[in-house]
């Protein structure tokens, strides 16, 4: 069937009153969070994680896309507006849509920033739903050994290009491959970790660790860094929320440069916006030394439209390599991942075929979020500053106490709430020491699949593990990890030489 009919009654699924208030909600939810300092659209997903099983599948998954992209534009005007981004992937747009705050033009860089992750969110999501299906007909191609390798892609890849230390992204992924073998061996039937307790027979839960891990470890960070936080100020927009036509041609550019950037990056394991939203930046930033008036630093337009644009269409091509290979690049994307299975469904090929109605649906929904998104964001943006206004531990306690009822709700069981508190700390201390978090996530949803892929693919080879690097497709993943972990060792290392150069400089001066 022609892909533009399979989207219009993915439309007609969506536009029914029930989708559309789940859109709604979705997009209210995460600007919400997104807006909240060292909240972020992955803490909104793991909350609402627990309470969605009630839901049918297709409105959990059009709310979860809701709150994954309207995190975004919250983070986005926290960074404009207090230079307090809520997560990684707007701290390149804090650069110069700061300094547009600073200036006075604090309407114009929210207007800037909403336009741009419209524009970046809507190409993307017409790319994805021409690339999506080509994707999952190539995945189809995919056997155990296949499988296999885009699990250490996703290991690898992950573990060392989101942190600056490659040793404690590995360190974080163990912790998270280490607590997914808990439980009995489905293949053997022998316990394993379980330190003789039936509690620990059917493994941890998925929705704990994520809980634990991204909401509850995080508030306890953030209320312990409270005491050590001085208040910023919160810059009011004033003026026009629109942009004038020679600032809309002076972005334009900009905006369209950053939403090719941030594509390709949909598709590879590398952390999620954060790697293209500064490719974004320093791209627009060289682009702007050949100018007779140079502005960065000033408070240059394209140095906010460009990361913006990009943020929006990694996320965007992310849910369609999620759909399409159950393939996730980011600590969000494997919590929707985690949903999926907990409803009894597997993305990749099958799901296209078994589950049309909802795969086409979220498609939809993907274009209906970005209007809702830009509705919001315009005009609004000064409503969701007040959310500030909410005294913190009120706002930590409601947090903590939601966690819990949370879980307590899906498992009806007080040792799930002791490991809830106990996953929770652990959790804290890894955000405190510096450890990224999307590895132990990743490492946690896809190690049952990586173990199950060399299983079978030695089961099939009578134990013969050459079969892992046989095919084609398994050996061009392989050869992809090896670039992008070259091209992070190499960038890393020319940070250190540019860093160490400066510091010469300074003490030389």
């Amino acid at each position: 069937m022609d892909v533009l009919t399979l989207l219009g009654e993915g439309f007609a699924g969506a536009l029914t009153p029930a989708n559309l208030l789940w859109v709604l909600i979705g997009c209210l939810l995460g600007t919400a969070v997104g807006v909240l300092p060292g909240l972020g659209s992955s803490m909104a997903v793991a909350l609402l994680l627990p309470i969605t099983f009630s839901l049918d599948p297709t409105a959990a998954f059009i709310m979860f896309a809701g709150v994954y992209f309207g995190g975004l534009f919250g983070d986005s005007t926290m960074g404009i507006l207090m230079n307090t981004p809520g997560q990684a992937s707007a701290i390149a747009s804090t650069f110069e849509g700061h300094k547009m705050a600073l200036n006075g033009r604090a309407a114009q860089a929210l207007a800037t920033a909403a336009i741009g992750a419209f524009i970046g969110g809507m190409v993307a999501s017409i790319v994805v739903v021409f690339v999506a299906p080509a994707l999952a007909d190539f995945s189809s191609r995919f056997g155990p050994a296949e499988f296999f390798a885009l699990a250490v892609f996703a290991f690898a890849a992950t573990s060392s290009v989101v942190a600056d230390s490659a040793i404690k992204g590995l360190t974080s992924l163990f912790i998270g491959l280490g607590i997914a073998v808990i439980g009995v061996d489905g293949v053997s039937g022998a316990p394993r970790f379980t330190m003789d307790s039936p509690n620990l027979f059917d493994g941890i839960s998925l929705v704990t660790v994520t809980v634990a891990i991204l909401a509850l470890g995080e508030v306890i960070y953030v209320a312990c860094l409270e005491r050590h936080m001085t208040d910023k100020a919160l810059i009011k927009p004033t003026g026009r929320p629109w942009l004038s036509r020679r600032e809309l041609k002076e972005a334009a550019p900009a905006w369209l440069r950053g939403t090719a950037i941030g594509l390709p990056f949909g598709v590879v394991p590398a952390g999620g916006s954060e790697i293209p939203t500064f490719l974004a930046y320093g791209l627009e930033k060289r682009l702007d030394k050949r100018r007779k008036n140079p502005m960065f630093g000033k408070g240059a337009i394209r140095g906010l439209a460009a990361p913006e644009a990009a943020g929006n269409s990694t996320t965007g091509m992310a849910m369609g390599a999620l759909l399409a290979l159950g393939l996730p690049i980011s600590a969000t994307a494997a919590i929707m991942l985690a949903a999926f299975r907990q409803y009894g469904l597997q993305p990749g090929p099958l799901l296209f075929d078994r589950a049309p109605d909802l795969v086409w649906a979220l498609l939809a929904s993907f274009f209906i979020a970005m209007i809702v998104l830009l509705i919001l964001n315009l005009p609004f943006a000064m409503l969701w500053a007040k959310l500030l206004l909410i005294p913190r531990p009120y706002l930590y306690a409601g947090i903590t106490v939601f966690c819990g009822l949370g879980i307590y709700a899906t498992s009806g069981s007080t040792f799930d709430l002791v490991m809830l508190l106990g996953i929770g700390i652990l959790g804290f201390l890894l955000r405190a020491l510096d450890f990224p978090l999307a590895p132990l996530i990743i490492g946690m949803v896809l190690g049952p699949l990586a173990e199950t892929s060399l299983r079978d693919a030695a089961m099939s080879a009578n134990g013969d593990f050459t079969v892992l690097v046989h095919g084609p497709i398994s050996i061009t993943l392989y050869a992809l990890l090896a670039a992008v972990l070259v091209f992070s060792i190499r960038s890393k290392v020319v940070a250190r030489k540019r860093a160490a150069t400066a510091e010469k400089e300074l003490v030389d001066a």
